[in-house]
């Protein structure tokens, strides 16, 4: 079989799908691969800073480490700004949504509102409340996040910390995106 014979999934019979499982599986193999591709779309993007956000990102998960973060932490540091180039007025949910199926609630949590929380540095400049992410201040993971941002995110765009390149990374997000938590075929 070199592909189904079906054209709407409903008509679709077990022989059919074992067959796009085992497609959909080596595909699945790549992700890390795809996702380190994707980061590396970051380099030289937005002007402005001092370093793109590609080094931002490699600083971030620099920091993460060196503060002895959990290595899916490490990994979420690395990529919580991985939307800016496709998704930059959602680039927190983007991130949050291709972490999701591999790490932790808290984790996911953490990268989905980290835009949110990082605008605390910056909201009140534009006239908007830079306390608005006390409204999930009653969350469990609410110090989470403004700890993942205070002590990584808003620190890391400085040209002259001294930043681990991504190969040093290269192996947890291969670990991080080995195994699926959700999917089980």
């Amino acid at each position: 079989m070199e592909q189904v014979d079906f054209i709407h999934m409903e008509d679709g019979s077990k022989e059919e799908y074992e067959f796009l499982v085992k497609h959909e599986r080596e595909h699945f193999a790549t992700t890390a691969d795809q996702v380190l591709a994707h980061l590396a779309l970051l380099k030289g993007s937005i002007a402005g800073y001092k370093i793109d956000r590609y080094q931002h990102s490699l600083q971030t998960a620099t920091r993460a480490h060196r503060d002895g973060a959990e290595e899916e932490m490490v990994v979420a540091a690395l990529l919580h700004d991985i939307g800016d180039m496709i998704a930059p007025m959602n680039h927190s949910d983007l991130a949050a949504a291709i972490l999701r199926p591999f790490v932790s609630d808290r984790t996911y949590w953490v990268v989905k509102y980290h835009g949110l929380f990082q605008a605390y540095y910056y909201a009140h400049h534009f006239g908007q409340d830079r306390n608005e992410r006390d409204r999930y201040k009653s969350h469990e993971y609410y110090q989470d996040c403004v700890d993942f941002c205070h002590k990584w995110d808003q620190t890391s765009f400085d040209p002259d910390y001294e930043t681990l390149p991504l190969e040093f990374f290269e192996p947890m997000v291969r670990r991080v995106f080995a195994e699926s938590k959700f999917r089980t075929f």
